[in-house]
């Protein structure tokens, strides 16, 4: 099954913005073939899995295959990645609610 950004309605799909400041974290790696799945679709599936807890095995059948996002999952959380993309993450968090709060005053 193709994954389509388009089509995703999961509350912890990534949104454009959200992926803007992710991407450049993402470690480059030399391709010898194009990838099956983007790099986006695989975090959905891993923030798929961790917003809802689900067993990875039971991630919906539009998103990567357990396999290959639990892969990728442990090998970012091993060096890192998955630290610095919730660190991102919070942090464009905060600047919103900041940026909120100001208008509101």
């Amino acid at each position: 099954m193709e994954y389509n950004q388009a089509k995703m309605t999961y509350s912890s799909s990534l949104t454009d913005r959200e992926w803007e400041l992710i991407e450049p974290l993402l470690p480059k790696k030399k391709q010898t073939r194009p990838p099956k799945w983007s790099k986006r679709a695989i975090l959905d599936g891993i923030f798929y899995q961790l917003k809802n807890g689900c067993n990875w095995g039971d991630l919906p059948n539009d998103l990567p295959p357990y396999s290959t996002v639990f892969w990728h999952y442990k090998q970012w959380r091993e060096d890192g990645v998955i630290e610095q993309i919730l660190e991102t993450l919070h942090g464009h968090l905060r600047e919103q609610v900041k940026k909120k709060l100001g208008r509101q005053n």
